[in-house]
Order: C-alpha cells, then sequence, then structure tokens
C-alpha cells in the first residue's frame, strides 16, 4: 500500500461550477503539490481530466512525474465506450492497472444491467491490455448492486475504487461499504467525515475532515482492506466547507491536505 494523493484534495483549487479561481490549479500544479506532499501516487479524476491536455502538455506532465518517481492513477466519469477507450490508453500510456471510473455521467445513468451490459462490451479491449476497471462507490447504487454488477460482468476485469464516505448517500456507513465492497478493492479514497445536527436540532449534516480527525476509524479500515488481501494504494480526497470566501476555502483546502497527508504518513509509512 502506497499513499498517494487525488485531484479531488485540491477539488476547489481546481475549480467547482459557481467558484473557478482566477488561476485555477492545472495538471502539473497538482503533480508539484504531490511532490510537496510526499505522495509517491497522483490520481487525476475527472474534475482534471487528463485526456484533455494536449499531446505537448501530457508529455510534459509524464516527464516530471517520472522525474519525481511519483506514479499516475487515471480516473474518469460515465461508461460511453469512446470515453472509457481513451482512459484504456491512458493508462497503458502510464502504467496504472486500473481506470477509475464514476458509472453516471450528465445525463447518462445507466441502470445495473446497461451497466453490466456496457462492461461486457468493454472488458475484451481491457483484458488485452493488462488494465481492469475500477468502479467507484457512489450515491446511486447499494453495495450490494455494485456487488451483483461485479459478478455478472466478471470480478477478475472489473473491481471497486472504494470510496469512505461516498455511500451515505445509498444510507449505507462504512462498515457496510469496507465489509461488502473490501474484497473488490482495486483502490482507496482516503475521506474522512464529522457528523453533526443542525443548529436546529431537526437533522445531521454529513461533512468533511482532514485525515484522522473525524469519525472515520483510519487504522479499522485499512486492517480491514489488509485482512481481505487487498494491498491497494490509499488516495487522499477531501471535502472542506466553502466559506466564507474563495480565498479562506483554498488555505483551508490546502491546510487540511497538509494535515491528512502528515497524519497518514504515520499509518501508512510506504
Amino acid at each position: 500500500m502506497r499513499l498517494g494523493l487525488g485531484s479531488y484534495a485540491f477539488a476547489w483549487a481546481i475549480g467547482i461550477p459557481g467558484h473557478v479561481p482566477p488561476r485555477p490549479m492545472d495538471a502539473l500544479t497538482l503533480l508539484s503539490e504531490a511532490r510537496r506532499l510526499g505522495a509517491r501516487v497522483l490520481q487525476v479524476c475527472d474534475n482534471l481530466p487528463l485526456h484533455r491536455l494536449s499531446a505537448a502538455e501530457l508529455s510534459v506532465f509524464e516527464g516530471e512525474a517520472h522525474e519525481a518517481g511519483i506514479a499516475v492513477e487515471v480516473g474518469t466519469r460515465g461508461l460511453r465506450a469512446e470515453g472509457m477507450r481513451e482512459y484504456l490508453r491512458l493508462a497503458v500510456r502510464f502504467g496504472c492497472p486500473f481506470v477509475r471510473v464514476v458509472v453516471d455521467s450528465p445525463g447518462d445513468e445507466p441502470p445495473p444491467e446497461e451497466v453490466v451490459a456496457r462492461l461486457r462490451s468493454l472488458i475484451p479491449e481491457y483484458r488485452d491490455a493488462g488494465v481492469r476497471i475500477a468502479i467507484e462507490n457512489h450515491d446511486r447504487f447499494q453495495c450490494r448492486t455494485l456487488v451483483s454488477i461485479l459478478e455478472q460482468a466478471g470480478p477478475g476485469d472489473v473491481g471497486i475504487c472504494l470510496d469512505t464516505v461516498n455511500s451515505f448517500g445509498a444510507l449505507e456507513g462504512p462498515e457496510v461499504v469496507v465489509a461488502s465492497l473490501a474484497p473488490h478493492a482495486l483502490s482507496l479514497h482516503v475521506k474522512d467525515f464529522k457528523i453533526a445536527r443542525v443548529d436546529s436540532m431537526l437533522g445531521f449534516v454529513v461533512a468533511g475532515s482532514p485525515a484522522g480527525e473525524g469519525r472515520l476509524d483510519l487504522p479499522w479500515l485499512l486492517d480491514r482492506l489488509r485482512a481481505a488481501g487487498r494491498d491497494v494504494n490509499a488516495i487522499l480526497e477531501t471535502w472542506p466547507p466553502f466559506g466564507p470566501t474563495l480565498d479562506d476555502t483554498l488555505a483551508r483546502e490546502r491546510d487540511w491536505a497538509e494535515r491528512s497527508m502528515r497524519h497518514l504518513r504515520g499509518l501508512i509509512p510506504d
């Protein structure tokens, strides 16, 4: 297991619709942050899509990552064949053993049987290239549905990018997620969280936290993955809240990344 940084650890700096910095973080700057924070892996996902880089930009990025000794993992959103083939080529280029994918994309939320059919159509090309597909547990499918998709599509070719918080949207917490999905994990998103009542006491809010400062039992999480025989990279992601200004938010995001990586380094010395 190696400790890595994900592009969603700097989501505000990269830019979120309605909150785009004057100079959004680009791939080379993200790589510099990974190097500064001591990450051995950088997972670049759909909020900073590598396929939009020019050939020259991609070559520079690849060279800088190689020089820094940082492995690059690739991720995308949507199960359309053309996009998945594009990311297969990127995975091969960077030597990444999987493509992380969020099934849903704007205007395309396929039902489970359609997900299985699309995966089956892609698997022969992925298998020939020695690359697997890592579906991230998001907030539409419960774990049992994801496991069923894997079993039907082919568990030797399709696995899980296990996120520790996303499945709250499907009414499932880390205990359910890890028990169900750890045996299939190809990647781990470490995302800590807090749960608090709103001021009126009429409801709860699930909010982000620096790693090690929230409700996620990180030693337990890592032990469960090891017990399941999964030696996967641990990729930091964070959910810092906005406010009161974008500058304040960017400073908080940077601080959370530093605190999180410092804490995780004590658990994952790699």
